[in-house]
Protein backbone atom coordinates (compact mmCIF):
# COMPACT_ATOMS: atom_id res chain seq x y z
CA UNK A 1 0.00 0.00 0.00
CA UNK A 2 1.77 3.72 -1.00
CA UNK A 3 1.48 6.23 1.19
CA UNK A 4 -1.40 8.46 -0.33
CA UNK A 5 -3.75 5.38 -0.61
CA UNK A 6 -3.03 4.76 3.33
CA UNK A 7 -3.58 8.29 3.85
CA UNK A 8 -6.45 8.30 1.49
CA UNK A 9 -8.04 5.60 3.21
CA UNK A 10 -7.58 7.18 7.12
CA UNK A 11 -8.53 10.90 5.98
CA UNK A 12 -11.37 12.00 7.15
CA UNK A 13 -13.56 12.68 4.16
CA UNK A 14 -15.11 15.78 5.35
CA UNK A 15 -12.12 17.54 5.25
CA UNK A 16 -12.30 17.81 1.44
CA UNK A 17 -16.30 19.67 1.92
CA UNK A 18 -16.82 23.38 2.52
CA UNK A 19 -19.19 24.66 4.24
CA UNK A 20 -21.44 27.48 3.76
CA UNK A 21 -21.57 29.88 6.40
CA UNK A 22 -25.77 30.15 6.07
CA UNK A 23 -27.80 30.92 9.23
CA UNK A 24 -28.30 27.23 10.44
CA UNK A 25 -24.35 26.56 10.25
CA UNK A 26 -23.22 29.77 11.67
CA UNK A 27 -26.28 28.71 14.27
CA UNK A 28 -24.70 25.24 15.10
CA UNK A 29 -21.30 26.32 14.86
CA UNK A 30 -21.94 29.31 17.68
CA UNK A 31 -23.49 26.70 19.56
CA UNK A 32 -20.77 24.82 19.98
CA UNK A 33 -18.26 27.36 20.61
CA UNK A 34 -20.67 28.79 23.49
CA UNK A 35 -20.92 25.02 25.20
CA UNK A 36 -16.64 25.30 24.52
CA UNK A 37 -16.18 28.60 26.44
CA UNK A 38 -18.91 27.75 28.72
CA UNK A 39 -17.13 24.37 30.30
CA UNK A 40 -13.58 26.28 29.99
CA UNK A 41 -15.13 28.81 32.46
CA UNK A 42 -16.32 26.07 34.59
CA UNK A 43 -12.87 24.56 34.92
CA UNK A 44 -11.13 27.88 35.15
CA UNK A 45 -13.19 28.78 38.34
CA UNK A 46 -12.64 25.38 39.57
CA UNK A 47 -9.60 25.44 39.16
CA UNK A 48 -8.97 29.01 41.38
CA UNK A 49 -10.94 27.35 44.19
CA UNK A 50 -8.82 24.77 44.61
CA UNK A 51 -5.73 27.48 44.49
CA UNK A 52 -7.42 29.33 46.79
CA UNK A 53 -6.39 26.86 50.01
CA UNK A 54 -3.06 25.96 50.33
CA UNK A 55 -4.75 22.50 51.79
CA UNK A 56 -5.87 21.81 48.09
CA UNK A 57 -2.28 22.74 46.78
CA UNK A 58 -1.08 19.55 48.77
CA UNK A 59 -3.24 16.84 48.22
CA UNK A 60 -2.40 14.47 45.47
CA UNK A 61 -5.90 14.31 44.69
CA UNK A 62 -6.65 17.68 43.87
CA UNK A 63 -2.96 17.86 42.23
CA UNK A 64 -4.16 15.29 39.91
CA UNK A 65 -7.99 16.57 39.74
CA UNK A 66 -6.04 20.26 39.10
CA UNK A 67 -4.52 18.69 36.18
CA UNK A 68 -7.62 17.02 34.79
CA UNK A 69 -9.16 20.37 34.97
CA UNK A 70 -6.50 22.00 32.72
CA UNK A 71 -6.27 19.06 30.51
CA UNK A 72 -9.56 19.14 29.85
CA UNK A 73 -9.52 22.90 29.21
CA UNK A 74 -6.71 22.44 26.99
CA UNK A 75 -8.25 20.07 24.98
CA UNK A 76 -11.70 21.44 24.49
CA UNK A 77 -9.56 24.80 23.14
CA UNK A 78 -7.44 22.77 20.64
CA UNK A 79 -10.20 20.99 19.46
CA UNK A 80 -12.70 24.06 18.80
CA UNK A 81 -9.83 25.49 17.21
CA UNK A 82 -9.10 22.67 14.56
CA UNK A 83 -12.91 22.23 14.07
CA UNK A 84 -12.92 25.57 13.30
CA UNK A 85 -10.06 25.57 10.94
CA UNK A 86 -11.76 22.65 9.53
CA UNK A 87 -15.26 24.15 8.76
CA UNK A 88 -13.89 27.62 7.59
CA UNK A 89 -12.02 25.26 4.94
CA UNK A 90 -8.64 26.92 6.01
CA UNK A 91 -4.83 25.79 5.71
CA UNK A 92 -2.23 26.19 7.81
CA UNK A 93 1.35 25.62 7.76
CA UNK A 94 2.32 21.77 8.31
CA UNK A 95 4.55 22.55 11.23
CA UNK A 96 1.27 24.70 13.60
CA UNK A 97 -0.37 21.86 12.12
CA UNK A 98 2.07 19.43 13.75
CA UNK A 99 2.05 21.46 17.02
CA UNK A 100 -1.57 21.63 17.82
CA UNK A 101 -2.32 18.21 16.61
CA UNK A 102 0.28 17.09 19.37
CA UNK A 103 -1.23 19.13 21.99
CA UNK A 104 -4.70 18.23 20.93
CA UNK A 105 -3.68 14.08 21.12
CA UNK A 106 -1.94 14.22 23.89
CA UNK A 107 -4.51 15.79 25.93
CA UNK A 108 -6.58 14.01 24.26
CA UNK A 109 -5.52 10.60 25.50
CA UNK A 110 -4.78 12.06 29.64
CA UNK A 111 -8.05 12.13 29.99
CA UNK A 112 -8.28 8.09 30.58
CA UNK A 113 -4.35 8.19 31.74
CA UNK A 114 -5.09 10.39 34.21
CA UNK A 115 -8.46 8.29 35.38
CA UNK A 116 -6.11 5.81 35.70
CA UNK A 117 -3.44 7.52 38.14
CA UNK A 118 -6.78 9.13 40.44
CA UNK A 119 -8.12 5.97 40.71
CA UNK A 120 -4.58 4.06 42.15
CA UNK A 121 -4.90 7.31 44.67
CA UNK A 122 -8.24 5.95 45.47
CA UNK A 123 -7.12 2.51 46.01
CA UNK A 124 -4.19 3.62 48.23
CA UNK A 125 -5.94 5.63 50.37
CA UNK A 126 -8.58 3.10 51.20
CA UNK A 127 -6.37 0.31 50.93
CA UNK A 128 -3.17 1.53 52.82
CA UNK A 129 -4.30 4.35 54.67
CA UNK A 130 -1.31 4.02 56.79
CA UNK A 131 0.99 4.62 54.29
CA UNK A 132 -0.99 7.11 52.05
CA UNK A 133 1.26 9.63 52.67
CA UNK A 134 4.41 7.90 52.05
CA UNK A 135 3.10 6.43 49.01
CA UNK A 136 1.11 9.09 47.34
CA UNK A 137 2.77 12.72 47.85
CA UNK A 138 3.21 16.39 46.15
CA UNK A 139 6.16 14.67 44.33
CA UNK A 140 4.89 11.66 42.74
CA UNK A 141 1.79 13.47 41.78
CA UNK A 142 4.10 15.66 39.58
CA UNK A 143 6.22 12.05 38.28
CA UNK A 144 2.69 10.77 37.54
CA UNK A 145 1.37 13.90 34.98
CA UNK A 146 5.01 14.06 33.51
CA UNK A 147 4.66 10.47 32.95
CA UNK A 148 0.60 10.61 31.81
CA UNK A 149 2.22 12.99 29.33
CA UNK A 150 5.13 11.29 27.60
CA UNK A 151 2.83 8.16 27.42
CA UNK A 152 -0.20 10.34 25.73
CA UNK A 153 2.53 12.03 23.38
CA UNK A 154 4.82 9.64 22.34
CA UNK A 155 3.03 7.81 19.34
CA UNK A 156 1.99 11.37 17.42
CA UNK A 157 6.03 12.66 18.34
CA UNK A 158 7.33 9.12 16.12
CA UNK A 159 4.94 10.12 13.57
CA UNK A 160 6.00 13.85 13.38
CA UNK A 161 9.35 12.80 13.17
CA UNK A 162 8.81 9.82 10.33
CA UNK A 163 7.00 12.73 8.67
CA UNK A 164 10.18 15.25 9.18
CA UNK A 165 12.28 12.39 8.15
CA UNK A 166 10.69 11.29 4.68
CA UNK A 167 9.55 15.23 3.70
CA UNK A 168 10.89 18.09 5.59
CA UNK A 169 10.11 20.60 2.78
CA UNK A 170 6.58 20.04 3.31
CA UNK A 171 6.49 21.70 6.98
CA UNK A 172 6.86 24.72 5.53
CA UNK A 173 3.39 24.50 3.39
CA UNK A 174 -0.11 25.45 3.97
CA UNK A 175 -2.42 22.13 4.38
CA UNK A 176 -6.02 21.15 5.95
CA UNK A 177 -5.03 20.08 9.43
CA UNK A 178 -5.47 16.45 11.00
CA UNK A 179 -3.89 14.27 12.92
CA UNK A 180 -3.91 11.69 10.12
CA UNK A 181 -1.79 14.42 8.04
CA UNK A 182 0.86 12.52 9.53
CA UNK A 183 0.25 9.18 8.96
CA UNK A 184 2.33 7.82 5.99
CA UNK A 185 2.50 4.36 6.13
CA UNK A 186 0.73 1.35 7.00
CA UNK A 187 3.01 0.47 10.14
CA UNK A 188 1.96 3.95 11.61
CA UNK A 189 -1.64 2.96 11.30
CA UNK A 190 -1.40 -0.35 12.69
CA UNK A 191 1.11 1.14 15.69
CA UNK A 192 -1.59 4.07 16.34
CA UNK A 193 -4.07 0.96 16.85
CA UNK A 194 -1.82 -0.44 19.15
CA UNK A 195 -1.35 2.52 21.49
CA UNK A 196 -5.14 3.07 21.56
CA UNK A 197 -5.35 -0.38 22.49
CA UNK A 198 -3.08 -0.25 25.04
CA UNK A 199 -4.07 2.73 26.67
CA UNK A 200 -7.61 1.44 27.49
CA UNK A 201 -6.81 -2.36 28.18
CA UNK A 202 -4.70 -1.08 30.74
CA UNK A 203 -6.49 1.62 32.25
CA UNK A 204 -10.03 -0.53 32.40
CA UNK A 205 -7.18 -3.16 34.19
CA UNK A 206 -6.42 -0.34 36.45
CA UNK A 207 -9.95 0.68 37.40
CA UNK A 208 -11.65 -2.72 37.70
CA UNK A 209 -8.60 -3.82 40.39
CA UNK A 210 -8.85 -0.81 42.02
CA UNK A 211 -12.72 -1.04 42.13
CA UNK A 212 -12.70 -4.30 43.50
CA UNK A 213 -10.30 -3.92 46.22
CA UNK A 214 -12.24 -0.53 46.90
CA UNK A 215 -15.26 -2.54 47.47
CA UNK A 216 -13.50 -5.55 49.41
CA UNK A 217 -12.66 -2.54 52.00
CA UNK A 218 -15.81 -1.17 51.94
CA UNK A 219 -16.99 -4.80 53.03
CA UNK A 220 -14.75 -5.45 55.54
CA UNK A 221 -15.51 -2.08 57.06
CA UNK A 222 -19.27 -1.42 56.81
CA UNK A 223 -19.12 2.24 58.40
CA UNK A 224 -15.88 3.10 56.75
CA UNK A 225 -17.64 6.36 54.49
CA UNK A 226 -14.28 7.09 52.78
CA UNK A 227 -14.60 3.56 51.22
CA UNK A 228 -18.09 3.84 50.04
CA UNK A 229 -17.47 7.12 48.59
CA UNK A 230 -14.09 5.89 46.96
CA UNK A 231 -16.39 3.17 45.28
CA UNK A 232 -18.68 5.38 43.97
CA UNK A 233 -15.88 7.67 42.75
CA UNK A 234 -14.25 4.72 40.76
CA UNK A 235 -17.36 3.70 39.27
CA UNK A 236 -18.12 7.25 38.12
CA UNK A 237 -14.32 7.02 36.50
CA UNK A 238 -15.52 4.08 34.76
CA UNK A 239 -18.19 6.23 33.09
CA UNK A 240 -15.94 9.20 31.98
CA UNK A 241 -13.60 5.99 30.16
CA UNK A 242 -16.77 4.61 28.71
CA UNK A 243 -17.14 8.40 27.08
CA UNK A 244 -13.29 8.68 26.70
CA UNK A 245 -13.41 5.54 24.47
CA UNK A 246 -16.23 7.13 22.52
CA UNK A 247 -13.85 9.54 21.68
CA UNK A 248 -10.74 7.34 20.59
CA UNK A 249 -13.30 6.43 18.05
CA UNK A 250 -14.25 9.52 16.97
CA UNK A 251 -12.71 9.40 13.44
CA UNK A 252 -14.03 5.66 12.69
CA UNK A 253 -17.57 6.93 13.46
CA UNK A 254 -17.10 10.05 10.48
CA UNK A 255 -15.92 7.71 8.27
CA UNK A 256 -18.66 5.01 9.08
CA UNK A 257 -21.09 8.53 8.77
CA UNK A 258 -19.42 9.27 5.57
CA UNK A 259 -20.42 6.38 3.81
CA UNK A 260 -23.71 5.73 5.50
CA UNK A 261 -24.85 9.51 4.40
CA UNK A 262 -26.86 9.82 0.52
CA UNK A 263 -25.70 14.07 0.46
CA UNK A 264 -22.98 15.80 1.38
CA UNK A 265 -25.47 18.03 4.03
CA UNK A 266 -26.49 15.04 5.72
CA UNK A 267 -23.19 13.75 6.26
CA UNK A 268 -21.84 17.81 7.69
CA UNK A 269 -25.33 17.51 10.02
CA UNK A 270 -24.72 13.88 11.24
CA UNK A 271 -20.68 15.25 12.23
CA UNK A 272 -22.20 18.01 13.88
CA UNK A 273 -23.77 15.45 16.16
CA UNK A 274 -20.91 13.25 16.26
CA UNK A 275 -18.63 16.26 17.43
CA UNK A 276 -20.68 18.21 20.15
CA UNK A 277 -21.90 14.75 21.79
CA UNK A 278 -18.73 12.33 21.44
CA UNK A 279 -15.48 14.21 20.88
CA UNK A 280 -16.84 17.96 23.00
CA UNK A 281 -19.11 16.11 25.88
CA UNK A 282 -16.71 14.04 27.78
CA UNK A 283 -14.30 17.05 28.26
CA UNK A 284 -17.29 19.03 30.01
CA UNK A 285 -17.96 16.26 32.44
CA UNK A 286 -15.13 16.47 34.49
CA UNK A 287 -15.54 18.77 36.94
CA UNK A 288 -19.46 17.91 37.27
CA UNK A 289 -19.31 14.33 38.25
CA UNK A 290 -15.98 14.71 40.18
CA UNK A 291 -15.45 17.93 41.20
CA UNK A 292 -19.23 18.92 42.64
CA UNK A 293 -19.18 15.66 44.50
CA UNK A 294 -16.30 17.05 46.86
CA UNK A 295 -17.87 18.18 50.20
CA UNK A 296 -14.51 20.28 50.09
CA UNK A 297 -14.47 21.98 46.95
CA UNK A 298 -18.11 22.58 46.15
CA UNK A 299 -18.95 25.18 48.62
CA UNK A 300 -15.41 27.38 47.59
CA UNK A 301 -16.37 26.54 44.19
CA UNK A 302 -20.02 27.79 44.37
CA UNK A 303 -18.65 30.82 46.45
CA UNK A 304 -16.02 32.02 43.19
CA UNK A 305 -18.86 30.97 40.72
CA UNK A 306 -21.06 33.63 42.54
CA UNK A 307 -18.05 36.21 42.06
CA UNK A 308 -17.91 35.88 45.93
CA UNK A 309 -21.37 37.52 46.57
CA UNK A 310 -21.10 35.79 49.96
CA UNK A 311 -19.37 37.75 52.95
CA UNK A 312 -17.82 34.82 54.01
CA UNK A 313 -15.68 32.66 52.34
CA UNK A 314 -16.65 28.88 53.62
CA UNK A 315 -14.36 26.75 55.68
CA UNK A 316 -12.47 24.04 54.28
CA UNK A 317 -13.12 20.43 56.09
CA UNK A 318 -10.84 17.81 54.46
CA UNK A 319 -11.36 13.83 54.21
CA UNK A 320 -9.07 11.32 53.48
Amino acid sequence: MNNQSVEAAFLVHQQFFRVEMTEGPLCKLLFAIIISLLFVYINSVMFHALLSKPVFRELPRNILFAHMLCNDSVQLLVSMTLYLLTVNFHAIPKTLCALLSLIGTASFRNAALNLAVMSLERYVAICFPLRHSEIVDQKSAGVSIGVIWILSSINLVIDIIYALIVSPVSFANPMLCTRERFILSQWQVDMFQVFNSFYFVTVTCILIFSYINVVLAARSASKNDSAKKAQRTILLHFGQLVLCINTFIYGTIERALYMASSTNSLFTDLRYINFLFVLLLPRCLSPLIYGLRDDAVRPLFLYYVRCGSRKVKPSVIIHQ
